[in-house]
Parts: C-alpha cells; structure tokens; sequence
C-alpha cells in the first residue's frame, strides 16, 4: 500500500512550464461590489461579439480552452476565474474585453481564437507593443484568409438515440456555426408507437443529468422532423440499416455514427454502406478496424477507411494520461480500476443478465464487473500491450466515473513533479482539449457533469512512492466520451480549423 504524500498547492516548475505567464497580483477594489458590476458590464459586451464573431465569420472564442459561445454573464465570468486555478494567475474581463473589441474590427477568415491565452501571454509581456499591434502579430495569418472548415457542408446521421446519441445531437447543433460544416440531417430509430417522434422530442428536451436543451426544440409531423435551433432533424425508422435510402429523403453520402454497439465488425457495419452512407463513425470498440482516441492517434486515419472506431469512454478517459506519462517517466506495469457510474445494460433490480453481477440491481449494489478498456489501450499505444491489467466496478451514480491507476514507473519521481508534468500537458500543450485538471481538495463526481474533456487529472489525490504511483482520472462517460467521439467526426470528415495562438 502507497503512503500518501502531501501534495503542493502548485505544480512544480520544469523546463516545460516555461510558457505560463508571470505571476501578476490584482490591486485589491476599494469596493468589491462595483468591481463586481463593472466587470460584469464587460462580460455583457463580451457576448454579442463572440456572438457575431461565431454567427457572420465562423470564429470561436475560447478562454483556455472553454467556448464562450451561448455563455451567459455568469459564465463568462467563471470562465475567466477559472483560469486562476489553471494558472494561479488572474485573468480579467478588464483585459479580454479590449482585446476581444480589437478582434472583432479584424477581418479574420474561419479559425478558434483562444482569447484567454492571447490575453494572458501579452500581460506577461516585459516590453510591451501597443494592443492593436500585438494582435497583428498574434492573428496576421488569420487575417483575410477565405476558408472553410469544409470545401462544403457534410451531412451527418446519428443511427440510434440513446444517451451518446442525443448528446451528440446537442453537440452537432451547438456547434453548427454559420452551417459551413458538420449537418446533422438525420436520426434512425425503431419505432415504437404512433407518438414515436413526440417521445423522441421530448427526451432530447429534458435529460435528468444533464439538463434541459440549449435552445428550442419544436415538430413538424408532416415531415416526421424536428428542428432543433433551426436545424431541421429527420426521424427515420429502421429495424436494420440496410431498410433505409438515404438519398431518398435527400441526404448525401453521410457519415453516420452508429451508437447502438449492434455490430462492431466490417460485416455488420457495411449495411450502413449499402444504404448509402459513405462512411461508419462507431462510439463502441471496433473488432477489424481502426480503433481512434483522438489526442493520441486520429493522424493514423487513412483517407477512404470507411469505418472508424471512437473506443470507449474508458480508454478515452485512460490512454490519453497513460500517454503523457509513460512519455515522460515510463511504465512498467501496472493495474487500472474503474469506478464507474451504471449503465442502460443493467437492472433497476435484480434480473436475469447474460453477464455474472451485473443482473443484479445497479441502484442498489457496488458490482465488479471486467473491462475491455485496458485491453483497448494496447490498440491505441502498443508500447502499452501486456504491462496493464484492470477491472471495473459499476457503483449507484448515474454519470461521471473514476479511474485509480496504479503504476509502476520507469523512473522515481515526486507528487510535485508528477502533477507539474501532467499540469503542463493539461494547460499548455496540444491534449488541452483533452485533458482538464483539478487542483480542488473538494473535488466530487458531480462537480465534472458536463465536462468536455477526455478526462480530468485530480492533482490533490495524487500519491507518489519512488517509482510507484496512485493517480485518479475522473470522466463524464457520457458527454466527455460524446465530445471525443465529434472530434474523430470532425478528423473523419476532414474538418480543420486553424488555432491562435498555436500549441506545441
């Protein structure tokens, strides 16, 4: 058994954190409430120029990493605060604003702009140039360039509508843009009754975990569609794919993403094929084709593979911090636990299951299942194959899962060092997207509902002995997972965008 070590409240500094920005102490108000109303005046303007930005040129706004697109003055504002957990710095709208005000007068082409970063860096400037001029510098590149993140729009299909489907259905939607893009035109179900696409509708309005839809959602029975924020969204019924044309109700060569897990398997999936899909996105292991975790292996995509595997929740949530580790200290061997909230596959109560344990109530009971995620690992990072074994325990909470790595590493190392390798790939490397990181002593499962990152690293229950080490993984298994699986659409479809400023 590991002896915990007291973590620092800081990662410690390396060669690698070099880019974080300077410490810089705020001046403390003479009135907290008028600093308050003032800034939050700020955030007000903020949102129609991320608003018209996102709307007229395809530009997205981030603050490290967090869109600030459909964000209310709150949130906005929390997205700047957050940065000072990310940094220990602060991050002001007094800082973003001007800058954000500049950027809108530029004519810039299709890109993401991570205002937070490009306001953090020009504060740590020792000499600094005049605003307009550093974002000049910063976004020159980006400055009248005409392209699209897609020669032309691509239609999209979601085969299945469950959990991973309608929160894909959230995401395409939301990320539509000025509809250059990703379209999603089409959900297959099975019916199951005459009020199929009133029942469909309404579970895509309301979810108990993660809230009601951002935006509206109305009916055309006519048509069997719904159009979610304009988006007109057809409801076909098959028992099979093979049952459906899509080209008969005007949908082009789509992508579909099959979320059933009924075939895993090029056989299964060429039905997808046949009715007239062009390629297969699968949000379950795939048996005899490629099995992608975006982060670590999307560029081995090869053009004209039709079908891709997104891997599962789990090896999301696992590979991308086994990665970054073993790169830096090397693993030996070692052992991964899941504590993972219970799925649609198990019982309200105790039930025949073809699986041992799991036929039992999940509401009711802890149940040690297997896991093939670790296994699914060795697929995205050979050097991997045969040092990890692992297990799952399926525990009564709807979402959000924990993975407890046990490794033996290559080399000794420290908490400090440790949480500072994983700080710097969290925050300013090219996996920010993917993995986020806590420095909370109160970090709960439900504190990461919503999350849309692979995983997030908990730097407070790290424990570290010589070469031995405890590391907690904490995952949305569902909306983390769904934002993984659009990102391997988005390399599937050949979606670029250019980032300011760029990431190692």
């Amino acid at each position: 058994m590991l002896a915990p070590s007291r973590p620092s409240t800081e990662p410690k500094e390396t060669k690698e954190s070099c880019c974080v920005p300077e410490q810089r102490k705020r001046d403390r108000p003479a009135d907290y409430f008028a600093d308050w109303k003032t800034r939050e005046a700020l955030a007000e303007a903020i949102i129609p120029l991320v608003g018209m930005l996102y709307r007229e040129r395809n530009v997205k706004v981030y603050i490290y990493g967090r869109s600030l697109i459909d964000h209310s003055v709150t949130g906005i504002m929390k997205a700047h605060r957050h940065v000072r957990e990310l940094e220990h710095n602060e991050l002001s709208e007094f800082e973003t604003h001007p800058m954000l005000s500049l950027i809108a007068k530029m004519n810039l082409g299709s890109c993401h702009v991570d205002l937070g970063r490009l306001a953090a860096h020009y504060m740590s400037l020792e000499n600094r140039i005049p605003l307009q001029e550093y974002l000049r510098q910063e976004l020159g590149a980006a400055v009248g360039m005409d392209n699209r993140p897609l020669p032309q729009p691509r239609d999209v299909v979601l085969y299945g509508f469950g959990r991973i489907g309608r929160l894909l259905t959230r995401l395409l939607v939301g990320k539509v843009g000025n509809g250059d893009g990703l379209r999603l035109r089409a959900v297959v179900t099975r019916k199951t009754d005459d009020d199929d696409l009133r029942r469909r509708v309404d579970l895509l309005r309301r979810d108990s975990v993660h809230g009601s839809f951002p935006g509206t959602i109305r009916m055309d029975e006519d048509r069997s569609s719904l159009i979610a924020n304009g988006n007109e969204i057809k409801l076909l019924h098959a028992q099979r794919p093979g049952e459906i044309n899509y080209a008969e109700h005007g949908i082009q060569r789509p992508i579909v993403i099959d979320n059933t897990g009924a075939w895993r398997n090029r056989q299964g999936l060429a039905q997808h094929l046949e009715a007239g899909a062009e390629q297969v996105v699968l949000t379950a292991p795939g048996k005899d084709f490629p099995n992608i975790v975006h982060g670590i292996n999307e560029q081995d995509l090869q053009p004209g593979e039709p079908f891709v595997s997104a891997a599962s929740c789990t090896t999301n949530a696992i590979a991308l911090p086994l990665k970054v580790i073993h790169e830096r200290f090397g693993i030996e061997h070692g052992h991964v636990e899941t504590v993972h909230a219970y799925t649609n596959d198990q019982n309200l109560i105790d039930n025949y299951h073809k699986r041992h344990r799991r036929g039992r109530s999940a509401p009711l009971n802890m149940v040690i299942t297997t896991t093939g995620a670790v296994q699914a690992v060795a697929k995205v990072l050979p050097e991997l194959a045969g040092r990890l074994t692992g297990n799952s325990i399926r525990v009564p909470v709807a979402n959000v899962s924990v993975a407890v790595m046990h490794l033996h590493l290559g080399s000794e190392t420290t908490v400090e060092e440790l949480n500072g390798h994983m700080h710097q790939a969290a925050v300013h490397s090219s996996l920010h997207r993917h993995i986020d990181y806590t420095n909370s002593n109160e970090a709960v499962s439900t504190d990461f509902i919503g999350s849309r990152h692979a995983c997030v690293y908990d730097s407070r229950a790290t424990i570290v002995q010589g070469r031995n080490c405890a590391v907690y993984i904490w995952y949305d298994n569902e909306f983390g997972y769904a934002c993984q699986v659009h990102r391997v659409l988005e390399s599937v479809a050949g979606v670029r965008y250019a980032l300011f400023p760029q990431m190692d």
